[in-house]
């Protein structure tokens, strides 16, 4: 459709879809799964809006369509009537409506800006973005590597810098005391964040040291000097430690637990077998200092040695064994996750047991010893679409496919578990395509633990898209099968209309 001859003064990208009749309307829905439609009561009223979105169709070129309905001309009224919008009951005369896979989702309300619309349109369901928040308009905002060296080369006052990434939970529940704290100290101090999670700030994270989120740089006169390391701060704290910042004062490192006082046998590699030839009926709990399972069953662990200490009739007694030092004993039985509690009876392992972490089920199953429920098969025991990789062969198989998106995940994980079979199904319906790939890690698994923290890996499920091997942004939409195949299919589309493109060149 030909745009009004006053529109074209300017310059409007021919990216936007001019719609005016309900059949183009219908399968302009069929065709895209993305669609952000401006309606407006007239087409003077659309002006300035249709220059914003001439910028934004630009930017999701490919991920996004922008669609313009004027409500105005008499075909185009009865497509809004028959839509049910009235833009003369606004009160620019305007009205942004977005559409998801077929069907209206939301009315576009975030900040209409070329930033927040284009974060938008990559990803309808994520929360908005920090800047959009009224209670951040202190915190100096930046967006681009070029910004960030000018704030440094030209800000005399101390800076307190921000990186994070929105899908951080750490940084959301810090970002109200951060922000409350900038208000508080304006003119004073300087407080400023960054989203560096995407591939294009690896030089950034690089050099601030970035292995985490948040991560929080102290600067003077643009010399980074250290990092504040209280992410339960609150506005107050900031402000009294930008008064004598200081380097983070290191952790006493934590007491082993066999260096405890409790009940508990820990045994090693050294003393394990005898300790189990000696004892007709031990329960053992395989453990990792830094795993928080462990440490919240560890208490539950020790009232229960407790108990059995105490019983003239003990069915058994518990021991441990920490994995991460005696590695032969985690080798030997095959030691993935953790907690693992194995049972042995007269000196030969006879259970691994999955469902015991109260004291109450330790003694009651210690007085009864069952085999337990066989266990589910492991995901990638199952025969899926899904290709499971380990630290060895991960870059080289990405490097095989055009388009992948890796699940990092942990087999006890409950958000995992629950996206795992969305996932499966979204591998399947690409099985056929050779330039696609959805890819799993067990970051559980020793072997995978370098690789999991290399790649940016700080809670489960963690989703990353590779393009050729080479790491592009995470994914933060829906975790269902749809969001899993629209993602990828939109990617399919890009592909499609650059092939056609370059057809239509030749």
């Amino acid at each position: 459709a030909f745009l009004p001859a006053f529109v074209c003064s300017f310059k409007v990208s021919p990216l936007i879809e001019k719609i005016s009749d309900h059949k183009d309307f219908k399968k302009l829905l069929r065709t895209r799964n993305n669609i952000l439609v401006l309606y407006s009561k007239s087409a003077a009223a659309a002006e300035s809006s249709l220059r914003l979105l001439s910028s934004v169709a630009q930017e999701v070129k490919g991920r996004g369509t922008i669609g313009w309905i004027d409500c105005g001309d008499t075909e185009s009224r009865k497509l809004c009537k028959k839509m049910k919008v009235d833009p003369n009951s606004k009160e620019k005369g305007v009205d942004l409506l977005h559409y998801k896979d077929g069907a209206f989702h939301t009315p576009y309300n975030r900040a209409v800006t070329l930033k927040s619309m284009v974060a938008f349109l990559k990803d309808p369901e994520g929360a908005p973005l920090w800047e959009e928040d009224p209670e951040a308009k202190d915190i100096v905002h930046v967006d681009s590597e070029k910004e960030l060296r000018r704030l440094l080369k030209k800000e005399d006052k101390p800076l307190l810098m921000m990186f994070y990434a929105p899908w951080c939970g750490v940084c959301k529940r810090m970002m109200p005391s951060y922000q409350q704290a900038a208000t508080e100290l304006k003119g004073k101090y300087v407080l400023a964040g960054m989203n560096v999670y995407s591939a294009e700030f690896e030089r950034i994270k690089e050099e601030f040291n970035v292995r985490g989120y948040p991560t929080i740089c102290y600067f003077e006169k643009g010399k980074f000097l250290f990092n504040f390391e209280n992410f339960g701060a609150t506005a107050a704290d900031i402000a009294e430690w930008l008064k004598n910042p200081q380097a983070p004062q290191p952790q006493p490192p934590e007491t082993p637990w066999a260096d405890e006082e409790n009940v508990v046998h820990h045994l090693t590699d050294e003393d394990f077998d005898k300790f189990i030839k000696d004892h007709s009926s031990v329960l053992v709990m395989f453990h990792a200092p830094w795993c928080g399972h462990c440490k919240k069953m560890k208490p539950e662990y020790e009232k229960a040695a407790e108990f059995l200490h105490a019983a003239s009739d003990s069915p058994g007694v518990l021991a441990a064994v920490d994995a991460t030092v005696n590695k032969a004993l985690a080798e030997r039985y095959h030691i993935s996750g953790f907690p693992t509690l194995k049972y042995f009876k007269d000196g030969e392992e006879k259970y691994t047991l999955p469902h015991l972490r109260t004291k109450k089920k330790i003694i009651e199953w210690l007085q009864n010893p069952e085999a337990p429920p066989p266990p589910e098969p492991a995901w990638e025991e199952k025969q899926t679409s899904v290709v499971h990789l380990a630290g060895e062969d991960f870059r080289e198989s990405l490097k095989k496919k055009k388009h992948t998106l890796v699940m990092f995940y942990a087999p006890w994980c409950p958000h995992c578990k629950n996206a795992i079979p969305h996932f499966t199904t979204a591998a399947e319906v690409f099985k056929e395509d050779r330039k696609i790939a959805y890819a799993a890690v067990d970051c559980a698994k020793g072997q995978n633990h370098e690789l999991c923290k290399q790649e940016g890996v700080d809670g489960y499920p963690t989703f990353n898209y590779y393009n050729y091997g080479k790491f592009v942004e995470k994914y933060t939409g829906e975790r269902g099968e749809s969001g899993f195949t629209t993602f990828m299919r939109t990617l399919r589309e890009r592909d499609h209309e650059r092939v056609g493109k370059k057809k239509d060149e030749l």
